[in-house]
């Protein structure tokens, strides 16, 4: 895989040089710039993100700063630091597929800079988050539930947005940048490099990075296959007229190959690109405040296959020795005719699966009185093509084309209400029409998405206390791993899948409350939901045709009917002036009413106990994660990636960090993960699979003890 590492390589090294002989880039930095002016101490490594920015509602996070366990490689691995968040494993030490209280896939709405990038892999080896490098985003910012229609096909169970901030700069400041190198265990070296230049009024700006890793073992000294090595590069080129307008191009490149422990094949590709157009004109009159807009494009070009970063099984072909020379095998003939031979071959296989994506929004944000009101329109465009290769048996192979084609056009309003200076109303509405073209079946299929939100949020100053609660309606149409994935749909013919399933449709009520009273902090944010016609994966055997082709244990789709309910909740305690700690806890409960089951592939209750040690120059943190047994399975039944097999064991794993102020700009993280070597298992887990020595009977293991050491320079 061809990789700019004239680009990484180097940057151990450089970040090393300089930290010594560059410390003044710093210091005017800090100097300069105001935001960073109490930026003195050295950063706290990030354990568990609590949700105080917006009443518990929407959580930001900056992933710029080390996490722990070891600082993340995608997006769903920084994800799993936010309390509410886990994620299905593949196997892979990269490249999981998160899941946010109990709920998975295209019901969390997954954007970069305010547009959608969506995978190709009809198993979602390559999800959303895969193509995420969260080092090059400014901020996280989560939105729970449904509470925002801002976005297209929003999102039931959460919206993620990874943002970038427009550079600024000034007469006197032309250049900003940071970089970091993290090495780590089982060969994991991580580079990132971000670089920014320019004047008042254009900039250019860079964000590069490289990761790679060995496969780990787990706490039993078992190597468990899961390498990885990826790359990122996004250039951005920015114009600011004036103070009130901003125009910005980006594009941006990305490739990457994966093994995985519990997967038939590896991903032996994962390319990106990207283009984007993006502008914002503000204090347009007294009353509109802003307009917005922005046109985005991503292809990702995704290759698995089982013979790249494995070896291939083999298998035996029965061979007519007259065709010898045709097949191309290299049969003699010396054989009759109508002899038939036998021999072992590589069973080599792979898929390519590409998809486009083509995202437009344009918003309009008004403010007159008590009122602020966005409006907007938007659109997606996306096609998704690819082909299988069967180097065995030629004879079975499909070519490149394309299976469907997916549009939407939604328009939205959301207002606020300034009731009074203690409390807000705030509500919004969107309609999406959506179009879904199946083009080997010949059939289409329409479908009018109604959503809405009303919430009431309320602040009280004297008591540091904020509450809100808010209703959300959300529809959503099943998404193409729901349509072309499965085997079938209601009626159970293997055709109908694709107008067989009914839209999913989410009432949920959402609330929290946020308190702090001297040393002592504390939040909660709850949710219940009804879900009419959820959008449920049954395994089981499915019959491949004909031609002894033989069957597959694959999914199939249904709707039934579910009730969902959870929180999270944290409570912190500042002990003295340098030592502070906070707990925080997870659970999320969803039921089957159709058949009075439990609802699979939810996380089972989870803490985390966070406790900090904080200097001028220096920080220590211990991490302990604490995670209950689930009994609440359904058997067989899951998504598209995986599916419940047994109950699952409970765990828990400590973890210590540390962090150094070197100087201005510069500082040293350390870690230990699972300090104590323990194996466990996550409940969220596939099976092993054969193709890589592990047994298919059983899950494997999570990384055993893991050290990592992480250095920054912001200059």
């Amino acid at each position: 895989m061809a990789q700019p590492r004239f680009l990484l390589q180097p940057l151990a090294a450089a970040i090393c040089i300089a930290c010594y002989s560059l410390p003044s880039f710093a210091e005017e930095m800090h100097a300069e710039t105001e935001s960073r002016t109490v930026q003195t101490l050295a950063p706290i490594v990030a354990t568990a993100h609590q949700g105080n920015d917006a009443n518990g509602l929407i959580v930001h996070a900056d992933p710029k700063q080390p996490i722990q366990p070891i600082p993340a490689t995608d997006g769903a691995d920084y994800l799993k630091s936010i309390v509410g968040f886990n994620a299905v494993k593949s196997g892979a030490g990269t490249n999981g597929d998160v899941t946010f209280r109990g709920m998975f896939g295209s019901r969390i709405k997954i954007l970069t800079d305010g547009s959608e990038s969506l995978g190709a892999c009809p198993s979602r080896m390559d999800a959303p988050t895969s193509y995420i490098s969260p080092e090059s985003y400014d901020r996280i910012s989560v939105i729970k539930g449904p509470q925002t229609v801002q976005y297209a096909n929003t999102g039931s169970a959460a919206t993620v947005i990874f943002e970038r901030k427009p550079e600024q700069f000034t007469e006197d400041q032309h250049y900003r940048g940071q970089a970091s190198v993290l090495l780590g265990s089982f060969g994991r070296f991580d580079q990132n490099v971000e670089a920014a230049i320019g004047d008042e009024h254009k900039y250019l700006r860079i964000n590069t990075n490289r990761s790679t890793s060995n496969s780990y073992q787990d706490g039993n000294g078992l190597t468990v296959p899961s390498s990885w090595e990826r790359w990122n590069a996004d250039l951005a080129l920015g114009w600011t007229p004036n103070e009130n307008t901003w125009f910005e191009l980006t594009g941006g490149k990305a490739d990457g190959e994966a093994d995985y422990a519990g997967r038939s094949m590896d991903g032996s590709q994962f390319a990106r690109e990207s283009l984007g157009l993006r502008f914002e004109k503000k204090n347009i009159t007294e009353v509109i405040k802003k307009i917005e807009g922005q046109v985005n494009y991503s292809y990702n070009d995704h290759i698995m296959d089982n013979f790249s970063l494995r070896t291939p099984p083999m298998t035996e072909m029965n061979m007519d020795s007259g065709m010898g020379s045709d097949s191309g095998m290299g049969m003699g003939s010396g054989m009759g005719m109508g002899s038939m031979s036998s021999m072992l071959v590589p069973n080599k296989k792979s898929m390519q699966v590409t998809r486009r994506t083509l995202n437009s929004r344009l918003a309009m944000t008004m403010e007159w009185d008590k009122f602020s009101l966005v409006t907007g329109l938007d659109s997606q465009f996306n096609k998704h093509g690819g082909d299988m290769k069967m180097y065995a048996m030629p004879s079975m192979s499909t070519p490149y084309a394309l299976n469907m084609k997916f549009q939407s056009y939604g328009g939205f309003g959301e207002l606020t209400y300034n009731i009074n200076d203690n409390y807000k109303l705030v509500t919004g509405a969107r309609i999406d029409q959506v179009k879904i073209d199946a083009l080997k079946l010949n059939k289409d299929r329409n479908e009018t998405l109604p959503s809405g939100f009303i919430r009431l949020e309320n602040q009280h100053p004297d008591h540091n206390a904020k509450t809100y609660i808010g209703l959300g309606y959300v529809e959503r149409v099943p998404d193409y791993w729901e349509l072309f994935s499965t085997a079938h749909g209601n009626t159970g013919m293997p055709v109908p899948t694709f107008n067989d399933l009914d839209t999913e449709k989410t009432l949920q009520l959402d609330f929290g409350y946020q308190h702090e009273h001297g040393a002592l902090s504390s939040w909660v944010s709850g949710y219940a939901g009804l879900v009419k016609d959820f959008i449920l994966m049954s395994y089981h055997n499915h019959d491949m045709g004909g031609m002894n082709h033989g069957s597959s244990f694959s999914a199939g789709a249904k709707n039934v009917d579910a009730t969902i309910a959870g929180a999270e909740a944290g409570v912190g305690y500042q002990f003295t002036e340098h030592l502070q700690a906070d707990v925080s806890a997870m659970y999320a409960w969803g039921k089957n009413t159709s058949n009075d089951t439990p609802l699979p592939q939810i996380s089972p209750l989870e803490g985390r106990v966070n406790l900090r040690y904080i200097q001028d120059k220096y920080t220590l943190g211990a991490y302990w994660r604490v995670v209950a047994k689930q009994n609440r399975v359904a058997l067989n039944q899951g998504n598209i990636v995986g599916y419940d097999l047994k109950e699952s064991a409970g765990f828990g794993t400590l973890s210590l960090n540390g962090t150094y102020h070197i100087h201005e700009g510069v500082d040293l993280s350390v870690g230990i993960d699972n300090v104590f070597d323990k194996a466990y298992t996550e409940h969220l887990n596939k099976l092993g699979d054969a193709g890589t020595g592990l047994s298919a009977k059983e899950q494997f293991n999570n990384i055993g003890r893991n050290y990592w050491a992480r250095i920054s320079m912001k200059f």
